[in-house]
């Protein structure tokens, strides 16, 4: 924004902070407001069909302006991520009441299409993957989902990092700015990219940002260390995520390499043909929605993920089908699984909220009760449940410990 000769104390501290983030819309808290200011609110006024007015009209300092209360930012947050915005949140960092200066501002957190940990920005039954790629030779490629904790790794030629984007459907992509190019003629414009730095994919500033994050030494104990464009991209994201002020992430603790060889691969027109995910015809009906009786966002997930990298290996198909055969074969086991299936909340996400600081009181006993109805689950199962089943039940941890602590 052009400065003016009789800037205001509250336009210099606003273009200030607006210099600091020129590729993101920044809502500055105002009072009881968030506003938007010269393109930022002719964006967010097209974007939200907000009233588009102007600041300092008829003096030399006339801005455009938008507003909205600040208690509806969970109803307009969620449009602007949807369209593709960067938005940058600027709050008051002091009560107006304790100074006689202009309130001291500062931008608390930066939402991006791939990073969020708002409810009404995600879509409870799908990731919100960040992906980032890389290339040297071959390509480079990770998705991070900072909702779940979910991180993956992986490396190839063109056309499997293509099925890689295709199956994982990330909401932004991170490139580094000389692969624009080149990235777009590969995978086309389909996607929200964001152009970084190259230097933050630099495979030892990558791989040292890896190891500070997990704790550990080296990195052989994922099994990644022999994916090192991979670890490029991978470290890029971390990297992201702390210029975006999401610095606690202790819920991201591992980190997990895809193996080409476990999966059949199904690239887009496959998918396309298929309708797995998506429908050909307006009203069509994609297998996914056919197929999805889960009783949790977490199963619903998870069925995506599988639906996407159906297994190749006999012995994991024989295992699933085993599963599916106890249940059927004890109908009473499975309605009392499915009762207490759907009592449970987003375990995932509300770990995620714990770890980054931003769960709510109601939230946590939801939790508590959660794992209380989990321990209930497993002292049935094991009671009645079938080998195969059983075997499963062993793998889950005691809940109990958590529970009393929460309560």
């Amino acid at each position: 924004m052009a400065k003016s000769a009789k800037e205001t104390p509250l336009m210099k501290q606003y273009n200030r902070i607006k210099a600091k983030y020129p590729d993101a819309l920044l809502l500055f808290r105002v009072g009881d407001f968030y506003e938007t200011f010269g393109s930022d609110a002719v964006k967010a006024s097209g974007i939200l069909g907000i009233i588009l007015t102007k600041r300092g009209a008829g003096s030399t300092s006339e801005t455009a302006l938008a507003g909205f209360p600040h208690h509806s930012i969970n109803t307009y947050l969620p449009k602007l991520v949807k369209a593709g915005c960067r938005v940058a949140i600027c709050d008051q960092l002091e009560d107006p009441k304790m100074t006689k200066k202009i309130v001291k501002r500062g931008v608390t957190e930066l939402i991006t299409p791939g990073v969020s940990l708002h409810d009404e920005v995600l879509d409870q039954k799908k990731h919100n993957y960040l992906a980032s790629v890389f290339f040297n030779k071959i390509w480079g490629i990770s998705f991070l989902d900072i909702s779940t904790g979910d991180y993956w790794i992986a490396q190839g030629n063109a056309e499997q990092i293509e099925q890689l984007l295709q199956s994982f459907a990330p909401s932004e992509v991170l490139v580094p700015k000389p692969l624009k190019k080149l990235f777009n003629e590969q995978f086309g414009s389909l996607f929200h990219c964001y152009f970084m730095n190259d230097w933050a994919f630099e495979e030892s500033i990558a791989k040292e940002k890896m190891i500070s994050h997990f704790q550990t030494n080296s990195l052989s104990g994922f099994g990644i260390q022999d994916y090192t464009v991979g670890i490029s991209a991978a470290g890029a994201v971390l990297h992201y995520l702390s210029d975006t002020h999401h610095h606690k992430l202790k819920h991201i603790s591992h980190i997990r390499p895809i193996v080409q060889d476990n999966y059949v691969w199904l690239d887009r027109f496959t998918q396309r043909n298929l309708e797995l995910f998506q429908s050909t015809y307006p009203e069509g009906i994609p297998l996914i929605h056919i197929i999805d009786q889960t009783s949790t966002a977490m199963g619903a997930r998870l069925l995506r993920q599988w639906l996407a990298f159906p297994l190749k290996e006999k012995s994991q198909i024989e295992f699933r089908h085993e599963i599916v055969q106890d249940f059927i074969s004890q109908e009473k086991q499975l309605d009392v699984t499915k009762q207490s299936l759907s009592q449970i909340v987003d375990m995932e996400r509300v770990i995620a909220k714990i770890a980054t600081e931003k769960i709510s009181p109601r939230s946590l006993n939801q939790l508590g009760d959660s794992l209380g109805t989990i321990h209930q689950l497993k002292e049935n199962l094991k009671k009645s449940a079938n080998k195969t089943l059983k075997q499963q039940v062993n793998y889950l941890p005691d809940t109990n410990p958590i529970k009393k602590l929460i309560d």
